[in-house]
């Protein structure tokens, strides 16, 4: 039996689209995609070391199921079948004893690498079980490490230059992160998403935590070089506000010369921000423009306020941006 019962295939309408990145900012985009068109494919961030994810990983020494798990509920459908399988994958037991705080998603995955004995095939099991429309993928096939350098944490010399290890601490640094990279550094990548990404019509990248979300899957050397040599047309999406930690005080064109500084070589064809939350539109739009693209402002956040978006909205920009 092909496990991939409802994923992308020949038979999909609509363009071919791959959404790189973690966290709660690809599982945004995702619920977005996946109203635009059927053949959507997440390729995902495996260097998170915290919680649930942490624990199994130091346990099992497998990649950290957190990020691909909410990738494959933000898959899930609008029917009963989907909602109450996304709501059950992102369960968190409660309590004090073992399975405290672990989420029966991380659970099932972990089961299923181990049943398989291939985190691809696990993975496409998963997302038959929950009917997800589309793929999950990792971004590489082993554990990662974030490592950064950053500036400011010195008490007596802010100058200094310090190198921080691990998501959690790169993620909710006090300092200035100057650069990013991954180990180890000869990682592989996982060809499957490799080979995702070169067929891809569209990539689109963000939102989410810029760093150790957004950069880090790109700092994979297969997947950095795929990216840039990619055919496809690629998508930015802004985030709507500086997060803190890792991008305290970020415009929204220092997140784009971040992205050129980590990510050489990089075309970007469209960035897509709200007016509402961009502050100087010119310096956005040369900032675009300095990587090859064209800004699109539209309206995407959600309604209540909150720094998040809407998958309605974001859908309807997604679709412009990835046909125009």
């Amino acid at each position: 039996m092909n496990p991939r019962g409802r994923s992308s295939g020949p038979g999909s309408s609509g363009p071919r689209v791959v959404a790189l990145g973690g966290g709660h900012g690809l599982a945004a985009t995702l619920r977005a995609l996946r109203r635009v068109t059927d053949d959507v494919t997440a390729v995902v961030a495996v260097s998170d070391d915290g919680g649930s994810s942490g624990r199994l990983r130091q346990e099992f020494d497998v990649v950290p199921p957190g990020d691909l798990r909410m990738a494959l509920a933000a898959l899930c459908g609008d029917d009963t079948w989907g909602r109450t399988w996304s709501r059950v994958v992102q369960h968190r037991f409660a309590g004090t004893g073992d399975l405290a705080g672990h989420s029966l998603g991380n659970l099932l995955i972990t089961a299923l690498w181990e049943e398989t004995g291939d985190i691809v095939t696990g993975l496409d099991w998963v997302a038959a079980l929950l009917g997800a429309h589309g793929r999950v993928l990792p971004v590489a096939t082993v554990p990662l490490q974030v490592v950064a350098d950053v500036r400011g944490l010195h008490p007596e010399d802010a100058t200094v230059v310090e190198r921080v290890e691990g998501q959690v601490e790169v993620a909710t640094t006090s300092g200035e992160v100057v650069s990013l990279h991954l180990e180890p550094a000869d990682a592989p990548a996982c060809p499957e998403a490799v080979e995702a990404i070169a067929d891809a019509d569209a990539l689109v990248l963000g939102p989410g935590s810029w760093f150790t979300s957004v950069l880090a899957p790109l700092q994979v050397r297969g997947i950095g070089q795929a990216v840039t040599q990619a055919r496809g047309r690629v998508v930015v999406v802004l985030n709507l506000a500086p997060q803190p930690g890792e991008t305290d005080g970020f415009s929204p064109q220092r997140h784009l010369e971040v992205l050129a500084a980590q990510c050489p070589g990089l075309r970007v064809d469209v960035v897509l921000a709200d007016p509402e939350r961009v502050a100087d539109i010119p310096a956005l739009a040369a900032a675009t423009r300095h990587l090859g693209g064209r800004l699109v402002l539209a309206p995407v956040a959600s309604r209540d306020g909150s720094p998040h978006h809407d998958a309605d909205l974001l859908a309807s920009a997604l679709g412009g941006a990835l046909n125009g």
